[in-house]
């Protein structure tokens, strides 16, 4: 009976406030409450807090809570030490605990002018004293809290609250779109926050909202669709918000969504950069949107500078495979391919291998001659890609070899007026190359 006292005291003052209608407010026998009150005090000010304890519960129990807030205050502080005392005895602490508890909620419904600090301070004593299996609880206590602070909510709140969330998840009591809620909740009281008082405190708990998301891996692409949508279309200039954005959709693998693609292109007009511009070629290289892929390529080569010649060179080699294979662009691919091997002579040899594949895969109109030129400029190529590269040779063999039975015989360069080693421009398909005659028997 004797761990029990407390809480039967603290129902004695919950009855004695709902019978005040006509006492003061010390209650029923005033005189002995305004005596407790003044014992206990003065251990208090001594910071003798066992002292003041037996004497405390008391006045607790003769005065309602409307007799002091003080004495609520007192008694948490008292109780705290208790709880700590008794850590290794569950079943008094959470005695205790729930002691604790009650003095907050008298605290909140008496003094509701106070009601932000107490309930802050009771969520900041739920996360430190609950017991395990109480979670639900200290969830739906850090919930009340933001509700009732809003942009006066400690910073620590909205973060254990989502916290919390993942926890109740991983342990099957909550629901995916009940952490979606949980999340949404946290990350807009986080917000508030922001918007009354900006520190880096606060844009940091706003990443470790999103992160715990992330970890919870209820994240769903259309999740995300739903919840940063409206962030996108409110602001769709907000640095902070779309890195965010990106680097969420980017961790839950969601490169095919349309919001995605805005976002970065909304990245890359305020921060510009060759790998904002690749990322857009890749986006939309993906989607099979040519035009918008080739312009971001470009700009993406444009932009490496001469301290990133290597890097330009690489982009050049692969937009030039890009534009052959996929775009059908063959004359970029040629032209970007030879601005591959002139920016990088260590990745020359597939740069030329790639220029001699797409003159070797030309159909062009016209005479005898015309239609096998290209072969002679193919051939031209391929002998610069093993040249330039040894490990080359083989597979440039093997084409040259191919491309060699498709030279015009000598008696139809004859009836052309041309001659083995005379120069000849070939020009086909928007290709245009400078190269040699040569013919076969």
């Amino acid at each position: 009976m004797k761990k029990l006292s407390i809480l039967f005291a603290l129902a004695l003052s919950f009855l004695a406030a709902g019978n005040l209608s006509a006492q003061s407010k010390y209650g029923a026998d005033s005189a002995e409450c305004i005596k407790y009150l003044s014992f206990y005090q003065d251990y208090m000010k001594q910071g003798n807090l066992d002292g003041a304890d037996p004497v405390w519960q008391k006045a607790i129990s003769l005065c309602p809570p409307t007799a002091s807030q003080n004495m609520l205050l007192d008694g948490m502080k008292i109780l705290r030490k208790k709880i700590n005392k008794f850590r290794n005895n569950p079943i008094r602490k959470e005695t205790l605990v729930d002691s604790l508890m009650m003095l907050h909620e008298m605290r909140i419904a008496t003094y509701p002018r106070y009601a932000v600090t107490a309930k802050t301070n009771k969520a900041m004593d739920m996360m430190t004293f609950a017991s395990k299996g109480k979670e639900k609880e200290v969830f739906d206590v850090l919930g009340d809290a933001m509700d009732t602070a809003k942009e006066k909510t400690a910073i620590v709140i909205p973060v254990r609250y989502m916290s919390y969330a993942n926890d109740l998840y991983k342990a099957g009591t909550m629901s995916g779109e009940e952490v979606m809620a949980a999340y949404t909740k946290a990350y807009e009281t986080a917000e508030l926050i922001e918007k009354a008082k900006p520190s880096q405190a606060v844009t940091d708990a706003k990443k470790d909202i999103e992160n715990l998301l992330m970890i919870s891996g209820v994240a769903s692409c259309e999740n995300l669709v739903d919840m940063f949508t409206p962030r996108y279309e409110a602001n769709p200039e907000d640095k902070y918000m779309l890195g965010n954005l990106i680097s969420m959709f980017s961790a839950s693998n969601c490169l095919d969504e349309d919001l995605f693609v805005k976002a970065v292109e909304s990245m890359h007009k305020l921060e510009p950069s060759h790998n904002s511009a690749y990322l857009l070629y890749k986006l939309y290289s993906q989607r099979n949107q040519h035009t918008e892929a080739i312009v971001y390529m470009e700009e993406a080569i444009a932009t490496c500078g001469d301290s990133l010649v290597n890097q330009a060179a690489d982009y050049c080699l692969e937009f030039g495979t890009y534009c052959f294979k996929s775009a059908g662009k063959d004359a970029k691919a040629v032209e970007a391919a030879k601005k591959a091997a002139e920016l990088n002579p260590a990745i020359a040899g597939k740069a030329y291998l790639l220029a001699g594949t797409i003159w070797g895969s030309q159909k062009c109109q016209g005479n005898e001659i015309e239609t096998r030129a290209p072969y002679w400029v193919a051939v031209d190529f391929l002998t610069k890609a093993k040249n330039a590269d040894e490990a080359l040779t083989e597979e440039a063999n093997n084409l040259i070899s191919q491309y060699r039975k498709y030279f015009p015989l000598k008696s139809e360069a004859f009836m052309f007026d041309l001659l083995d080693g005379a120069t000849y421009t070939v020009s086909c398909n928007g290709l245009r190359e400078s190269t040699k005659v040569r013919t076969q028997d």
